[in-house]
């Protein structure tokens, strides 16, 4: 009988072994992984955009995509608030930091994104790259070229939000 229940009893006590508590997933502030610039007092979109493209120019960064989202969803009979993704890129850079690992490919091309808050205040928001450059094993000279796009892209950014045709 003692056989019989002996893996009953291991069963058993098995189960009322205290157990650790699986971890949690750490609270973020989201706010923190952007940077926001409003657009300044008479800057309109269009001169936002336009000063956006040309300082990408002067800056060697690509111009290589442009995501009408809000026009899209008005499209589909929605009211929406003006919701733009540009996309910029350093081909050269890219590939490099993608040599070095291909999971950067997933942060690629960089974005800028155009948002109208519920009040009508309209901000450029991108990726904080800051922290991640902060928290990627770089090589030195990739270091160098993260910081350099990273300071071509909030060039970019700063044109936009103050018009900088």
């Amino acid at each position: 009988m003692s056989r019989i229940l002996l893996p009953f009893v291991l069963l058993a006590a098995l189960f009322t072994l205290p157990t650790q508590a699986a971890p949690q997933p750490q609270q973020i502030d989201i706010a923190q992984t952007v940077v926001r610039l409003d657009l300044a007092e008479g800057i309109s979109k269009e001169e936002a955009i336009d000063s956006m493209k040309l300082r990408a120019n002067q800056e060697n960064m690509m111009f290589v995509a442009h995501q009408p989202v809000s026009t899209q969803i008005r499209n589909m009979g929605v009211e929406s608030r003006t919701l733009e993704i540009f996309q910029f890129c350093d081909p050269l850079i890219a590939r490099k930091m993608v040599d070095y690992n291909p999971i950067f490919a997933a942060y690629m091309p960089c974005r800028i994104a155009m948002v109208e808050d519920s009040e009508g205040k309209i901000s450029l928001m991108m990726l904080n790259l800051d922290m991640l450059i902060q928290g990627a094993k770089l090589s030195p000279e990739l270091q160098t070229l993260a910081n350099e796009v990273n300071t071509k892209l909030m060039s970019i950014m700063t044109a936009g939000a103050n018009g900088d045709l």
